[in-house]
């Protein structure tokens, strides 16, 4: 096992579905507990021994780079690339090939706030595994991915909102990933998804089917997926 240093995080999209909230502001720099999402992350990233960041940024970029800078302020040192179409998941990916090199590589989208424990489990993967997909139980698989796995929590199949009367699994795509360069194999060849975007979904699932071991990794503690006003509301809500 070799610790991974270094982390791509999603934050080119603006996240219409928080409507007015983003009409100024990238939907990662919405606050949660008076701090951006994408503060709480690069946080937890610290900790894990993360030293080098991403930042994959689109709307409202100058907003990110300001805010962040070169990343001095939190100990690590942050790049950025430039989502310049929205065209999915998938081929933002594909932004990271050089920083990334042959390293090893944390990946989260920008909205996901896990418990800071989780991204030092994911920061030193078997030598055997080429990906790990986090997971969480029981969530509402209609609004997500259904993450299908074996007797040893391995990956079998990634199924995006499944609807009624489809295979089901209890295993809901969490949104932050370890992968190994050989997941650029598989966005590389990625062809447009129903919605008309590139899925990165669509990639991992191609790893696991190939034969590739991608393990799942059920996350400790809370969860939150920032996804719309009233989930952000609930998160800044006095407990």
């Amino acid at each position: 096992m070799r610790q991974i240093t270094k982390a791509v995080l999603l934050a080119a999209g603006r996240g219409t579905r928080m409507r007015e909230l983003t009409n100024d502001l990238p939907k990662p720099m919405l606050q949660v507990q008076g701090r951006p999402i994408l503060q709480h992350i690069i946080e937890g990233l610290r900790p894990a021994g993360i030293r080098d960041v991403l930042l994959v940024v689109g709307w409202r970029a100058d907003i990110v780079r300001d805010f962040f800078g070169n990343g001095a302020q939190f100990d690590l040192r942050i790049e950025y690339a430039t989502q310049l179409v929205q065209d999915g998941t998938g081929k933002v990916v594909e932004l990271a090939r050089e920083f990334c090199g042959h390293e090893p590589f944390l990946l989260s989208y920008g909205d996901i706030l896990i418990e800071f424990s989780n991204y030092a489990r994911l920061a030193l993967p078997g030598d055997d595994v080429d990906a790990i997909i986090s997971v969480k139980r029981n969530e509402d698989v209609s609004k997500g991915g259904a993450v299908f796995v074996d007797g040893s929590f391995n990956m079998t199949d990634l199924r995006e909102k499944q609807q009624p009367g489809e295979p089901t699994s209890p295993w809901y795509n969490a949104g932050v990933y370890m992968f190994r360069r050989s997941i650029f194999d598989y966005t590389a060849r990625l062809q447009r998804s129903p919605r008309g975007e590139f899925e990165l979904t669509d990639a991992i699932r191609g790893l696991a089917l190939s034969g590739k071991r991608v393990q799942a990794l059920e996350l400790a503690g809370d969860w939150a997926d920032v996804r719309d006003p009233e989930i952000l509301k609930e998160l800044n809500s006095p407990s």
